[in-house]
């Protein structure tokens, strides 16, 4: 067991904190010792005394501030100082740029950026230039880049973000599995969940239920989820729309859609939801139209739920969906080719009965929480100065034994 490694987690927004749950007990159950930054908030409050770690705010812009970046730069190299991590791994695009930059002003042994996602690929202009110069400074200050998914893992070499050697991905990719054996197990609901869940919101119990799980902003492709529904709504009076996700001021969908959203009687609107298993179960078919995705997190949720998926064919959810098998992948953007893939599963309840369960199989074969846990330990044994932290040495040589 190692002894002392302290890791310090940075991010942009506590919220993202969500997405490490199991991780942290395990990596302290091998005796590392966490410490969490991101914004201040409740959530990070929560999250701090949910696992027991140590956490400090430092307000950061999702936009870029100059002078405020500063400030917060110089504020997580404060805690830095006062933390003394043998390892700091950031992640988000602002947080990843800070925290890079204020852990090599700290001098910090062994520095990751976690690639979750590239927001500028879908961006145009100076924005799309900014965004591009912020992933290659945090690229260049980092000792190890880990991206989520293989297919943007590719991306971000073929931008010039990264040289190929300094990317890793973390065994098929996402960053923490899929709990496919607790929550993402739709054995372990109560047998009645699907008729409750429905019944709360209005929906028959022999409706065929579309389904997304996600923010609602323009680049997850509610627009286009929206004018696929008006062509559907009509062919099947029984089809019924269930959105479990809520209104992001950045990137924003038109006023039209908005009201059209809320208007239809056959669109079910949830509104900010903490736990999604519920809403998995009164689905029969999940979509997400989105325009860019790091691995899409809701897609392997899904799969772990036997429903079969509707996405778009982008990277990062070429990795999630395996088209024809667990799914179907259509171009971005194009209504008429989502409405199209949609309606065979409407037509057809066998082929979602088929790709559901493959789905659910493939999950179980490659998104395992537990070893992509144990790679990313390896990764930071293998980072760590082999003299650098005390007691870690004979775990060390058996790990250079393993690999050599």
């Amino acid at each position: 067991m190692s002894k002392n490694i302290k890791l310090l987690h940075i991010t942009t927004v506590p919220e993202s904190f969500n997405f490490f749950k199991g991780q942290i007990g395990y990596m302290k159950a091998r005796g590392v010792e966490i410490h969490a930054l991101s914004s201040p908030g409740d959530l990070l409050t929560e999250f701090g005394k949910r696992e027991q770690v140590l956490t400090y705010g430092v307000a950061m812009q999702r936009r870029i501030t100059p002078l405020k970046d500063i400030q917060s730069i110089f504020q997580i190299w404060q805690h830095i100082q006062r933390i003394g991590p043998h390892i700091v791994h950031t992640h988000t695009p602002k947080g990843g740029l800070l925290g890079t930059i204020a852990a090599w002003f700290a001098g910090v042994p062994v520095r990751v950026y976690h690639i979750h996602g590239l927001p500028m690929m879908t961006a145009k202009g100076y924005k799309r230039l900014l965004l591009t110069w912020s992933e290659k400074i945090s690229c260049l200050l980092a000792h190890q880049i880990i991206s989520v998914s293989h297919s943007i893992s590719k991306v971000a070499v073929t931008e010039g973000l990264c040289p190929p050697e300094k990317i890793t991905v973390l065994l098929k990719g996402s960053y923490n599995g899929v709990d496919m054996l607790g929550s993402f197990n739709p054995a372990n609901l109560p047998p009645n969940t699907r008729q409750e869940t429905r019944k709360n919101y209005g929906i028959p119990e022999d409706a065929v239920v579309v389904g997304f799980v996600g923010r609602l902003t323009r680049d997850k492709g509610v627009e286009e989820l929206a004018g696929a529904w008006q062509i559907l709504r009509e062919e099947f009076p029984n089809l019924h729309l269930l959105v479990v996700g809520y209104f992001e001021p950045q990137d924003p969908i038109s006023t039209e859609v908005k009201k059209r959203l809320a208007s239809d009687p056959r669109i079910h609107m949830t509104g900010r939801m903490s736990y999604i298993p519920p809403f998995y179960a009164a689905m029969d078919i999940l979509i997400l139209p989105t325009y860019r995705e790091g691995l899409g997190e809701v897609l392997l949720e899904a799969s772990a739920m036997k429903l079969p998926i509707v996405a778009t064919d982008i990277p990062g959810c070429v990795d999630a969906v395996e088209n024809g098998y667990t799914g179907l992948l259509v171009p971005p953007y194009d209504i008429e080719a989502l409405a199209g893939q949609i309606r065979k599963y409407i037509q057809n309840p066998k082929l979602r009965y088929q790709h559901g369960n493959a789905g659910r199989d493939r999950i179980l074969q490659e998104f395992r929480q537990e070893p992509i846990w144990e790679g990313l330990y390896q990764q930071y044994l293998k980072l760590l100065p082999p003299d650098s932290v005390p007691g870690i040495e004979e775990e060390m040589i058996l790990l250079h034994s393993k690999l050599f």
